[in-house]
């Protein structure tokens, strides 16, 4: 994974005056210019425990608007990054591996375009501030967008947190330590005589530190309340109210603290976000609020395409290709356009935005669109009233801006549709149980143990996870399977359909056959 690399000169700078709206826990601005104020020292003497941060201090420095909008992207990138592996189980090694990598992608500044290796530290600690900031100005909106940021933040900033655990344990130079000591935690360390009088109940605690490693373990005494995580999994000893952690279980109560933090800051911006929105409407406002709906992932710049290397999503192919590999909510947006011959707005954008990220060329989506609508009306209607929001979308009308497909956060989050009469939203946060199921089994989705599996996610209120499974039952093995980039799905439709077509397309190139070479063979192309 090759990271991003410092500009060599700086861009015209603006104010970025939204950082006043992420509520600081300490009102101290501390500027980036040098690392020294906050632990960071060049390259070569900067240790683990600088790569994380609290974010306690609101930064004072100045963004470009480029900078702005791709500094928060970067992050966003990672964060949705953590949510999709989240959705796919994957296991703790796989999980940490998959995500150093992300982060080495988006987050990490080489100093030189020429030497990957080579990090920028000042550059890397700006960039992941300031994406974190951000951030959570613009999902501190709603009480949804709060939740996610905060689940997914929490999520990094421990993964980050066990990497310096882990690299320092037992290490003269203790990262861990360290971070404790510049974010001014107050821990209570057990004297030498206390821990010896506990050495039995201390070395009793499942996975603590074996008759050798004892004597060089350092202990903390907190108030049993603050290690509840611990108390719960039995990975600490408490006695008269208190808890005695080792230094490398302290990571559990530091990201409860992190958390308490950053939720009081979600809230303290989100009382704020409507006047700084409004002072900024000309420049970071709108930034800021479509944020959350920004695309990060495949389908926008290349199209889908099918084995024989030919664009995989047409007028011709889109009937083919909605059975096979779309996700459930555009199949049924396809089937209600397919039997009604029209979508209502919200459907028309939902659907019309991802067959564009698909690869369906502006002349393929406005044949595809006429095709069906002139079915209950005259062409010329559909030119009058339907062709100029089709070119609006691919960026030949209006401000001309190319617009990108909904994510799964945006449909999930978005108005639901009126039954019977529109087609939009997420069928697995927006359906009723009796409904879904129904329809689940009317496709043959997977075997009865499967659709209950996915019904069973969905009443719990995790849709995008019965999405992912949806996916799972209905792409065997994927994981395995050569050329299948498994990243976003259940988090974007444009990623699901992709994976969809990469699985079937590495499948039929053994000696199987998809919809779409039938279409072809039968002269329908």
């Amino acid at each position: 994974a090759s990271q991003r690399t410092a500009p060599s000169r700086p861009t015209p700078l603006i104010a970025a005056t939204t950082m006043n709206v992420a509520g600081p826990i300490r009102s101290r601005p501390v500027p980036l210019s040098d690392g020294k104020k906050r632990g960071y020292g060049s390259a070569d003497n900067r240790t683990d425990a600088v790569d994380v941060d609290m974010y306690l201090d609101v930064p004072s420095f100045e963004l470009s608007l480029d900078d702005f909008e791709e500094y928060a992207l970067a992050r966003l990138k990672v964060l949705r990054k953590i949510e999709e592996m989240k959705t796919r189980n994957l296991s703790a090694e796989i999980f940490r591996t998959q995500l150093d990598t992300s982060i080495k992608t988006n987050l990490t500044i080489s100093a030189s375009p020429t030497d990957s290796k080579k990090i920028d530290p000042i550059a890397t600690q700006k960039t992941d501030i300031a994406s974190h900031f951000i951030l959570r100005a613009s999902y501190c909106r709603t009480e949804d967008l709060r939740r996610w940021f905060l689940a997914q933040e929490c999520r990094l900033f421990r993964h980050r947190l066990e990497s310096v655990a882990t690299k320092s344990h037992g290490g003269s130079n203790d990262g861990l330590r360290e971070f404790l000591a510049r974010n001014d935690f107050d821990l209570d360390r057990v004297s030498r005589g206390e821990k010896d009088r506990l050495r039995e109940m201390l070395m009793s605690v499942p996975g603590g530190p074996n008759p050798v490693e004892f004597q060089g373990t350092e202990y903390y005494k907190v108030p049993f309340v603050q290690a509840l995580e611990l108390v719960a999994k039995r990975e600490c000893f408490v006695e008269k109210g208190c808890a005695y952690v080792p230094l490398v279980r302290i990571v559990s109560i530091v990201a409860a603290k992190f958390r308490v933090s950053l939720s009081k800051s979600l809230a303290l911006a989100a009382g704020v976000f409507g006047q700084v929105a409004h002072d900024e409407t000309a420049r970071i406002g709108p930034l800021l609020k479509s944020m959350n709906s920004q695309y990060t992932g495949p389908g926008v710049a290349t199209a889908v395409v099918g084995a024989d290397g030919e664009e995989a999503l047409t007028a011709a192919t889109v009937d083919a290709m909605a059975e096979q590999s779309m996700p459930l909510c555009m199949q049924q947006l396809h089937t209600g356009l397919k039997r009604d011959h029209k979508l209502k707005h919200q459907g028309r954008l939902q659907y019309g935005l991802f067959v564009k990220g698909a690869g369906m060329s502006l002349e393929e989506h406005n044949l595809f669109f006429q095709r069906e609508f002139t079915r209950i009306m005259t062409g010329e209607q559909f030119n009058k009233q339907y062709s100029y929001s089709i070119r609006h979308m691919h960026g030949k009308e209006g401000k001309r801006a190319s617009y990108t497909p909904y994510n799964c956060t945006k449909i999930v989050l978005g108005n639901p549709p009126q039954s019977g009469v529109e087609h939009h939203g997420c069928p697995y946060k927006h359906y009723d149980d009796s409904n879904l199921s129904a329809l689940l089994g009317k496709l043959k989705i997977g075997n009865a143990t499967d659709r209950d599996t996915i019904m069973s996610l969905k009443k719990d209120g995790n849709p995008q996870l019965a999405c992912a499974k949806h996916f799972e039952v209905m792409h065997p093995a994927a994981t395995s399977v050569d050329g299948v980039n498994l990243d976003g799905v259940g988090n974007h439709p444009n990623a699901w359909f992709s994976a969809s077509v990469q699985f079937h397309n590495s499948k039929s190139g053994g000696n199987g056959t998809t919809n779409m070479d039938v279409v072809k063979s039968e002269g329908v192309v």
